[in-house]
């Protein structure tokens, strides 16, 4: 067996109603700290009313978009020197990855350049992060588990991280309640996005036993819940999807992604779309892609093979149903996401150049990203 390391969060809380614990928890880090929540303050009135009933001296921050450059910019300048001891945040993977981000900069000397990768200089942090304490509202990004976070820039028309392996989260409490009713469409997208980082660090030419022993076991249930969903509300299903999520952003944070992210990370900035919209457009044309032409296709076979069973189709046609399956439910494909098909050229050459990209059982050509492309269209 071949020598491997795995890093994860510092504790990881999983069950339903264990979001109850979380004012307690987080008092015992200190008194003044942020709380990051989605576009409506309202959702996160529960904690914030708890965290102010035992004493703390909360800062809060609406992050109802995924971050860009210029929204973590303005945050900083606005909560460097207000003494926060932690970060906290509540909602689904945007803001996850802006409370993250915080955490790891709000200490960090020098601008946020400094530590942006592709785009900056991509340095480490100079200064241990805040403490940092994730609650997850959806079931998508697994970004509770993972040591970076996205930023979009505009002006680049790229999506990069900060990174660091002291930006894991201090504390992850992984409630499905909290993801309960949750629009169809946003659980759709989050879903086959939680669904891609299962499946693609299977397939990763970085994959481990451990990221193996993480993932294998879920991509079925995991599909099998998220169909459930889009029929009918169901808490057991719920707490499937959040487990999949979960051992998705432990996965991909100690192994590798591939093709479906490292195209996304591109399509993410020079479109307004979701990031599990892109994902779950990818996923299937990807799928085929390496099933078709990996060295070793075995992995992607087999994984053909269930959902297959699943979906009721040949194995052969099992990417193309999968893809079928999310666009009768209601997922828009990359024309009807803002990607233009004059872009696509530029969109699989940038590509080339992610660190999701590396992680693909095999290194396809800018033809083959083309195709994926068109096929997602």
């Amino acid at each position: 067996m071949p020598a491997f390391q795995f890093a994860l969060p510092a504790r990881v809380v999983f069950g339903r109603g264990e979001a109850a614990k979380a004012p307690e928890e987080i008092l015992a880090l200190g008194r003044t700290g942020v709380l990051v929540h989605g576009a409506d303050a309202g959702r996160a009135e529960w904690l914030a009313r708890a965290l102010r009933a035992g004493g703390a001296r909360l800062h809060m921050l609406a992050c109802g978009a995924e971050p860009t450059l210029p929204m973590l910019q303005a945050a900083l300048d606005g909560l460097r020197g207000s003494g926060a001891e932690w970060v906290v945040a509540l909602g689904g993977g945007a803001v996850l990855d802006m409370g993250k981000a915080l955490a790891g900069l709000i200490p960090a000397p020098g601008g946020v350049m400094d530590h942006l990768e592709v785009v900056g200089l991509g340095l480490p942090l100079k200064t241990p992060p805040l403490p940092f304490i994730a609650l997850p509202t959806t079931a998508g990004t697994g970004a509770e588990a993972t040591r970076n976070a996205v930023i979009g820039l505009p002006d680049h028309g790229r999506k990069v991280s900060v990174r660091d392996a002291r930006m894991l989260p201090r504390l992850a409490i992984v409630d499905p309640a909290l993801t309960d009713h949750c629009p169809r469409a946003v659980t759709l997208a989050s879903g086959m996005d939680a669904l891609a980082q299962v499946i693609e660090p299977w397939l990763s030419c970085k994959a481990t036993p451990f990221t193996d022993a993480l993932v294998r076991p879920v991509i079925g249930p995991g599909l099998r819940a998220l169909m459930q969903l889009m029929q009918a509300e169901d808490p057991q299903a719920r707490d499937r999807m959040a487990w999949t999520s979960l051992c998705g952003g432990m996965a991909l944070a100690n192994g590798g992604l591939g093709a479906v992210h490292g195209l996304a990370g591109v399509i993410g900035g020079v479109t307004p779309a979701a990031h599990g919209a892109i994902c779950g457009a990818l996923l299937g044309p990807v799928l085929a892609m390496n099933r078709d032409h990996a060295p070793d296709p075995a992995r992607a076979v087999e994984i053909c093979d269930e959902i297959a069973q699943i979906l009721g189709c040949a194995p052969a046609d099992a990417p193309q149903a999968l893809a079928r399956w999310a666009r009768e439910c209601g997922l828009p494909g990359l024309d009807a996401q803002g990607l233009a098909r004059a872009d696509h050229a530029a969109v699989a050459q940038a590509a080339l150049a992610s660190s999701s990209m590396k992680g693909n059982p095999f290194p396809p050509d800018p033809a083959q990203l083309r195709a994926i492309l068109l096929s997602a269209a």
